[in-house]
């Protein structure tokens, strides 16, 4: 394993364990200190009724109604979820950019996420996206234990997700770590993060280039993933252009991730290697101290 990974895996182990990550508000807390999802199951906590279908098991019929009504109605429970994280981390070239702390503070984020997970209880196993989405070897082991990982991969996830997507644990919670700096629509990756989950959380890590567009004047450009060269002049108005864009594509995952329950946050990769303060993460109620 690459030392500055270790290095960084482990110092985002200790931040975490200040934390727990927090069960989600719309999944209420069940029996057993487990968590419950939305959909109908075999906990005892009563949900909804339906009608009486062939097959259905005879004692979720309520008597009670069927005397009121004379109709024969079942009543429907609340699913029991299983306590675990899916983190997948973006395992992407630009995830890696040259002179930023992007990757140190993803690798940071991802370990103190799953030590927060462990103070709250839950298991976890750890992927990564590259041409597919692969399991981190060791990844359900506490981060430092983990194999090395490489920020070599061609595409971004949402390609990695279509192609090979993870085995998720169902009605687990489900998290992303990357720069979302791709082009396209961010629902298709939503979708997949979302279906079957309990909740989701994305994590934003930009590094502060990704941030801040560079100095004004002639500037050669290299996209990390390509390796394409690009002569660009940088002024002004080619300045608030890229703040403009920037803010439009985080407004567009903001948005998409709101419509299937997902909560976003975004943090800067140099701010976070500093001193390891996760208190955006705790605004956005994805940590709580704990």
């Amino acid at each position: 394993m690459n030392e500055s990974h270790t290095h960084f895996l482990n110092e985002g182990e200790r931040a975490g364990s200040r934390y727990a990550l927090s069960v989600p508000s719309r999944v209420p807390t069940g029996l057993a200190g487990l968590q419950l999802g939305q959909h109908a199951g075999a906990s005892l906590e009563f949900k909804d009724h339906r009608d009486y279908q062939p097959g259905d098991d005879l004692r979720r019929i309520d008597w009670s109604a069927y005397a009121r009504s004379d109709k024969l109605i079942v009543k429907l429970y609340r699913e029991e979820v299983n306590p675990h994280l899916d983190i997948l981390l973006d395992g992407s070239t630009s995830m890696a950019l040259q002179d930023s702390a992007k990757a140190q503070a993803a690798l940071g984020v991802t370990a103190a996420l799953v030590a927060a997970a462990t103070n709250a209880g839950y298991s976890h196993q750890a992927y990564i996206a590259h041409d597919g989405c692969a399991p981190i070897a060791h990844g359900s082991d506490r981060p430092g234990a983990w194999d090395e990982i490489r920020f070599t991969g061609a595409g971004h996830p949402e390609a990695a997700l279509l192609r090979a997507p993870p085995a998720w644990r169902g009605q687990g919670i489900r998290v992303l770590v990357s720069d979302l700096l791709w082009m396209g629509e961010p629902n298709t990756t939503l979708d997949h993060l979302a279906a079957g989950s309990a909740a989701v959380y994305v994590v934003q890590v930009l590094a502060r280039a990704d941030v801040e567009p560079p100095q004004r004047g002639n500037v050669r450009l290299v996209d990390c993933e390509s390796g394409e060269l690009k002569e660009v002049f940088v002024d002004a108005i080619a300045e608030r252009r890229y703040h403009e864009n920037l803010a439009r594509h985080q407004e567009n995952w903001n948005l998409a991730a709101r419509a299937v329950g997902a909560t976003m946050t975004t943090i800067v990769a140099e701010d976070i290697v500093k001193n390891w303060d996760l208190e955006a993460l705790v605004a956005a109620e994805v940590l709580t101290v704990n």
